[in-house]
């Protein structure tokens, strides 16, 4: 059985994804599922054992280019039995209904009647989880899931995160904290910088270094945590954001003892590689996407006004974000690791 993935568009999502490919994998060991999604994702597809190919998507996100999508299409047909989509939009339902896959499982989105021929009504209080609706399409209508749900865990190879660690000149000579104060959603996710300084300066001073990760857009707030460090201390902190890419900001992550992190896609990857990780929420919440590792910890204020979900605070103070402590994450990664320097004979 070849299965077909239309895949998301965003970091996060691609992470959770694989939870569907797992029950796919698992109602049908033989099958081979193989994802269409923009190149960017093709690094956390490799990582993922169940795919067995990435398939590029050239389109950009919101582009119809129906001519495009006819053609890929067309290269498609006949390799496929079943598609599966898991963005709703009318666009994502093109490539498999040009390419003529009999069974196009979906939930009901923008007018994809006919596009569809295992079209779902979705149940929001049924499946109030992204990953429990991403599961649900690898099952008949009204299945119910059974937990424990499986988690995402992407696969490292070794020397990969080698070479990245010596192309960056990082040592693992003692504990790594990963900060990842990036969000690509908006002002509304990100936890204040000089709350990440206070926690980077806390476990720097207790033995750590510190890495920094994010988007070449989270640059300037790398070097904001870092120029809040003090002179001693600041050397002790690399900044990764915008110089690495997505495959070694992957590798390298895996060698962090704890992550501190915004809801982004970044904390999504942490918990993939089930690092002990603090989740920090402001205008969202764990209730749709939390998490998924054996080792977490989620805070946020539960202020009245939140989650809003909305990309900037409608009255300017941000106060879900600014008024959550550093000492607080500082607790959290205390209960999470501990030590990791003392030695065993003393705890």
């Amino acid at each position: 059985m070849n299965i077909l993935i239309v895949g998301p568009s965003w970091v996060g999502d691609m992470v959770m994804a694989q939870t569907l490919f797992t029950c796919l994998r698992q109602q049908h060991p033989d099958c081979q599922i193989d994802v269409l999604a923009p190149d960017w994702s093709r690094p956390l597809l490799e990582r993922m054992p169940e795919v067995r190919a990435a398939l590029s998507l050239p389109m950009g996100h919101g582009v119809l280019d129906l001519a495009g999508r006819k053609q890929l299409g067309r290269q498609l047909k006949g390799q496929y039995d079943q598609a599966i989509l898991l963005p709703n939009s009318l666009k994502s339902a093109l490539v498999p209904f040009f390419a003529g896959i009999p069974v196009r499982t979906g939930w009901r989105g923008e007018m994809r009647y006919g596009l569809l021929t295992d079209l779902r009504k979705l149940d929001e209080q049924k499946y109030p989880l992204m990953i429990e609706r991403f599961m649900a399409l690898a099952y008949p209508p009204g299945h119910e899931l059974a937990k424990p749900y499986p988690r995402p865990q992407l696969q490292i190879d070794t020397a990969s995160r080698a070479l990245a660690l010596e192309k960056y000149g990082l040592e693992l000579d003692r504990p790594v904290l990963a900060l990842c104060p990036g969000a690509e959603f908006g002002e509304s996710k990100r936890w204040p910088t000089e709350h990440y300084a206070a926690v980077a300066d806390q476990k720097i001073r207790q033995g750590w270094q510190v890495w920094l990760f994010g988007s070449a857009k989270d640059r300037g707030v790398g070097e904001e945590i870092r120029e809040r460090l003090i002179p001693g201390l600041r050397e002790e902190s690399c900044n990764l954001a915008g110089q690495t890419s997505l495959a070694e900001a992957i590798d390298l992550m895996s060698c962090a003892s704890a992550v501190v992190s915004n809801d982004s896609g970044l904390m999504h990857v942490a918990a993939a590689l089930d690092r002990p990780l603090v989740a920090v929420y402001g205008s969202t919440s764990p209730g749709f996407t939390p998490p998924l590792a054996s080792s977490v910890e989620t805070l946020r204020l539960g202020l009245d006004c939140s989650p809003c979900f909305e990309r900037t605070c409608r009255f300017g103070h941000y106060n879900c974000l600014r008024d959550l402590s550093p000492n607080g994450v500082i607790a959290a990664l205390d209960r999470l690791v501990g030590d990791p320097l003392a030695d065993p004979q003393d705890i």
